[in-house]
């Protein structure tokens, strides 16, 4: 069974709020609850808990995560049949985010829940990037270790204690991130990071296939397939999208002409810029400029 994945948008990232330790004795099962606000990562640290997100159920054994949504109702569905202990983990986002069922649905909504998110998390210049956590999880040992360290702070002063578990628990989800690539999709990770380097590194340039395929030594076909798999963009769509992003911090921090700006992220011909920067944005550059920070220019 394809295991649901929860999509966040960031930045801003994911952030802590509480966490906490339950053991529950055989024959006592989790409470029900309904819409608490705040998402709810439980890990079970010993036993097995049973528990139910609207009309799923789930068995959570040792060593094992569930995220649950801060918009369903959560219960137990069966009494624990030994001892089990578990480390839970309140946290959410200003952020958008949705739960998809399978990395085709992720796919799919991508680009229709980032422009929700540029559309009210404020972000009106900032390039975001997609976090995709598992809902159910087998946690790796270097991510158990984690947990440990972050439960140690609890013996932290209080003037400490929240900047350490803000930071820690972000450790924590950065490592659940990169673990819920499948094996197989390890390859295509590491070479379309390469490609997303290059691209940053080299966006004010003309960048070809060719160029691409004798820098990373791959074949263009792969290398397109590859970025489509991670990032859900071509090579050309990544490039396109990162010289609007740019445009846009220069249109906010300078006050440069829109025809040197064009020039500065790699856009030679002016008219196509203003073009495919009103196709992307809804609004021309200029009009941009005056909406964000009120410029006649």
């Amino acid at each position: 069974m394809a295991i649901p994945i929860l999509h966040f948008v960031s930045p801003p990232v994911p952030y802590f709020i509480d966490c906490g330790k339950h053991a529950y004795a055989p024959g006592e099962r989790h409470i029900s609850r309904n819409s608490i606000g705040v998402f709810d990562l439980i890990v079970v640290t010993k036993g097995e808990l049973f528990l139910g997100e609207n009309t799923k159920e789930w068995k959570i054994s040792q060593g094992e995560a569930l995220i649950l949504r801060p918009d369903a109702y959560h219960y137990g569905t069966e009494p624990c049949q030994e001892d089990t202990e578990i480390t839970w983990i309140h946290f959410h986002t200003f952020g958008a985010w949705e739960e998809n069922q399978n990395a085709h649905k992720f796919l799919e909504s991508r680009s229709a829940l980032i422009e929700k998110h540029k559309q009210h998390a404020y972000l009106n210049h900032c390039e975001v990037c997609s976090i995709l956590i598992p809902k159910h999880v087998q946690l790796s040992e270097r991510s158990l270790s984690e947990l440990t360290n972050f439960n140690d702070l609890d013996y932290f002063p209080r003037t400490l204690r929240n900047w350490k578990k803000q930071t820690a628990f972000q450790l924590f989800m950065q490592h659940l991130d990169r673990e819920s690539s499948d094996l197989s999709d390890s390859a295509a990770l590491v070479l379309a990071e390469k490609v997303e380097q290059y691209i940053r590194q080299h966006y004010t340039r003309k960048i070809t296939n060719e160029m691409l395929r004798s820098e990373l030594n791959y074949h263009p076909n792969y290398i397109a397939k590859c970025m489509i798999k991670i990032y859900g963009l071509s090579p050309f769509d990544y490039l396109q999208q990162y010289r609007i992003e740019q445009a846009k911090k220069m249109l906010i921090q300078t006050d440069w002409t829109i025809a040197r700006i064009a020039e500065e992220v790699g856009f030679n011909n002016i008219p196509y810029f203003s073009s495919f920067f009103t196709s992307k944005e809804g609004i021309s550059p200029s009009h941009f400029r005056r909406k964000v920070i009120g410029s006649n220019k």
